[in-house]
């Protein structure tokens, strides 16, 4: 077994709030949500945080 698979294996858990970490890939709409807040603070902050002078 490898140091990737052992490491994929590993979870952590956090017993007072019953949260588990563990490595996993991040779901494809959440990386579009991502990418969509990125592209909107962008041009929020160029249309209304920029000098209309």
């Amino acid at each position: 077994m490898s140091d990737q698979e052992d490491h994929s294996e590993a979870t952590n858990r956090y017993d007072p709030s019953g949260i588990e970490e563990r490595h996993g890939i991040i779901p494809t709409w959440l990386g579009i949500v991502y990418a969509a807040m990125l592209v909107w603070m962008v041009w929020y902050t160029i249309v209304f945080w920029s000098d209309k002078g």
